[in-house]
């Protein structure tokens, strides 16, 4: 199967291998619970891993086997590589643990737990996490953001059933397709059934607000 990258589908090839990676809601579901799947994206996201593998490439142009190893082997990090070991497993039907390896236990007398790597680097394993949430839980489509829309406060849960049922409701979808729908895909379906949503995009907002008060302080200074 072919994936449709412009709504966050992956597939990655290994040997004669293919895993094939589908952000959709039932597989965000698949994180865990509300909170979780908030917490995995958090936790992905606000490490201090991926710069540090990025210096590493900058520097040698690849990730060298005793970083990785070093990182694999320790608690740097931690949260977020496992956060994308979960979100791996939840996007793909089948056994990922080649792809992205697993944590077991250590022997006597060394760590309780060890890390044995997959055929992925750590790097290309969060980059492609990250994607793979993003247009799961908060879409990459290019759709106008009304203002109105934009509430300013964080979200603590992401509820993908709400989401399942606004699909169903606006275009007469089973449950079952609606739930393999990407956040990506869903606001473009949106956006292509209602195209003339009438409001102002943030930035067109603040731009009128501006004019409206410079307008307004030229009238003052002329009354004046």
């Amino acid at each position: 199967m072919a994936p449709a990258k412009e709504i966050g589908e992956c597939l990655i090839t290994v040997g004669d291998e293919d895993y094939f990676f589908r952000p959709s809601f039932a597989n965000m579901m698949r994180i865990g619970e509300p909170q979780e799947i908030v917490q995995a994206f958090y936790d992905l996201h606000n490490d201090e891993v991926t710069p540090l593998l990025q210096r590493a490439i900058d520097a040698y142009g690849a990730i060298p086997a005793w970083l990785a190893e070093h990182i694999a082997n320790s608690s740097y990090g931690r949260r977020a590589h496992q956060a994308a070991m979960t979100i791996f497993t939840a996007c793909c039907e089948r056994d990922v643990t080649p792809l992205i390896g697993e944590y077991v236990p250590g022997r006597t007398g060394r760590r309780a737990i060890l890390m044995r790597p997959g055929a992925m680097d750590a790097f290309s394993m969060m980059a492609i996490a990250q994607s793979l949430i993003t247009h799961g839980i908060i879409g990459k489509a290019k759709v106008r953001q009304l203002q109105r829309h934009e509430t300013g406060q964080s979200v603590q849960e992401f509820k993908a059933f709400d989401y399942i049922n606004a699909a169903r409701n606006h275009f007469s979808m089973s449950r079952a397709e609606a739930e393999q729908l990407t956040m990506t895909e869903f606001q473009q379906l949106l956006a292509s059934k209602y195209p003339d949503q009438k409001g102002f995009t943030r930035e067109e907002y603040d731009q009128v607000a501006d004019d409206y008060l410079a307008k307004k302080a030229k009238r003052l200074a002329k009354a004046g």
